[in-house]
């Protein structure tokens, strides 16, 4: 009898070693991140929790490659994106990750419709194939109804989801969530943390969210808590 192989774990999404991140201010060097290890798997629902200034929107933005780490790894998809080229990185932010923000940063003289298919331009779909692909965004986010509406037109909610719709558009491997519920009242708050959940449940979507909400991050399937530029012990309860 021969025995049977173990399953092989896929390999993680994000692999995060020895991650340091400092800022000049004036004459001092302003440490921000220190020592930071951490992975997150394909298909994870991970909130990143902390006070004000405690680094966690800076890990965010080292993970979707808007900002250099100082020293250490930072491997997605099996791609070490520390080694790119600030234009590799610009297009590999294009494809990889799609971002929301706690403001909407909608274009106010751009429909609901034209706002969402803004990232498609860049693409090689046709006029045809970039409409196919918005209604479906749209009608993910439940705003078919309001695609020709201006943000102006929409109430916070409504132009989250238009956000939302937006960073998903071209099919991204994750998704980066900076306190989006934050200028949000709480129903429409829970609307948006629901529409998330769902994308990462039925869709697999990858996300990772910034917040210092607990009731927002339990809606993540694991949550790591920073304080002063450290990531704590998984175990560490501390309250942040």
């Amino acid at each position: 009898m021969t025995r049977e192989s173990a399953p092989v774990s896929p390999a993680p999404l994000v692999e995060i070693s020895h991650l340091y991140k400092s800022y000049r201010r004036g004459s001092q060097d302003l440490v921000i991140l220190q020592d930071i290890s951490l992975t997150i798997a394909s298909g994870e629902f991970l909130a990143l929790m902390g006070p004000s200034g405690s680094g966690k929107t800076t890990l965010l933005n080292l993970i979707a490659g808007l900002d250099a780490p100082d020293k250490g790894h930072l491997i997605v998809k099996g791609i070490d994106i520390t080694r790119l080229t600030e234009a590799q990185l610009a297009s590999w932010r294009a494809r990889e990750v799609g971002f929301i923000f706690q403001f909407y940063y909608l274009i106010p003289v751009l429909t609901a419709f034209e706002n969402v298919e803004l990232p498609l331009l860049l693409t090689p779909l046709n006029r045809r194939e970039r409409q196919e692909h918005v209604d479906l965004a749209l009608e993910l986010v439940g705003l078919s109804d309001r695609r020709q509406h201006y943000p102006s037109q929409l109430s916070g909610g409504q132009q989250q989801r238009v956000a939302i719709a937006r960073a998903l558009i071209t099919d991204p491997s994750i998704i980066a969530a900076d306190e989006p519920t934050g200028d949000l009242d709480r129903q429409s708050a829970n609307d948006v943390l629901n529409l998330l959940s769902r994308l990462n449940q039925e869709f697999n979507k990858t996300i990772i969210l910034v917040t210092h909400d607990p009731e927002a991050a339990s809606h993540a399937a694991r949550i790591r808590r920073l304080i002063k530029g450290q990531l704590l012990d998984e175990n560490d309860r501390r309250q942040t």
